[in-house]
């Protein structure tokens, strides 16, 4: 069973369902999940204890975790001076405490069967320094440092930890966002395009892979930085 976050929509729902089309069993963690055709749990991952209790629920009922996709996040723009302190707090507790409370609690699961791995998700924005995302980036940043040194921590337990920094992809996440700011992202790319789910679940496909366990402690920048 995979581990799901940010499940109900965009592109934690596009992965859920990449997944499932692969056989995959599939469980799904956001805060709405009554519309979800796939098991699943509400819960805030800022909150440890609800994360706790669905980790509970599952050990009980003898699943096997053998990964964790945290993709859960929110995403703000605007300049740091601007942006309030609820939404800053917000933003990092969401993005990166989230992150490390999944990653903490889902991985002793793993760490029973000696196997799995874990895919966090940050934000080509930090490469970039891309103006207006201080605080955005700043969580993402923390991301990928926690997935640089927890891929350490696990290594010895067969678990892969890899962090995927997307540009531009086509999702809710970026609805809203004028298009002269997404071009003038994609232009600093080293291949310049907005890319799609698919992109995503390809890479999440090749962590997946056995043969890939080598692969650990990295972020792949989408489009090239």
């Amino acid at each position: 069973m995979i581990i799901v976050t940010g499940a109900s929509r965009g592109l934690g729902n596009a992965i859920c369902n990449f997944l499932i089309k692969k056989n995959i069993e599939v469980y799904g963690i956001a805060r709405n999940v009554e519309h979800l055709d796939f098991p699943a749990s509400a819960c805030d991952i800022t909150k440890p204890e609800e994360i706790k209790a669905i980790a509970k629920k599952l050990k009980s009922e003898g699943k096997k975790i053998t990964g964790l996709i945290n993709t859960a996040g929110v995403a703000a723009m605007n300049l740091a001076i601007l942006t309030p302190s609820e939404v800053a707090k917000k933003i990092v507790e969401t993005n990166l405490l989230g992150t490390i409370y999944c990653s903490q609690i889902f991985a002793p699961l793993m760490i029973r069967n000696k196997d799995g791995f874990i895919v966090n998700f940050s934000t080509i924005a930090v490469a970039l320094g891309l103006k207006g995302e201080s605080i955005y980036v700043a969580s993402k940043a923390g991301i990928e440092a926690f997935t640089r040194v927890f891929a350490r921590e696990v290594g010895d337990f067969n678990i892969n930890v890899n962090c995927i920094a997307p540009g531009p992809i086509e999702t809710d996440l970026i609805q809203g966002i004028s298009d002269k700011i997404i071009n003038n992202i994609m232009n600093q790319q080293l291949i310049r395009k907005k890319y799609t789910t698919e992109t995503v679940c390809d890479l999440i496909d090749l962590f997946m892979d056995p043969k890939s366990k080598s692969i650990t402690g990295e972020v792949i920048n989408i489009g090239g930085v």
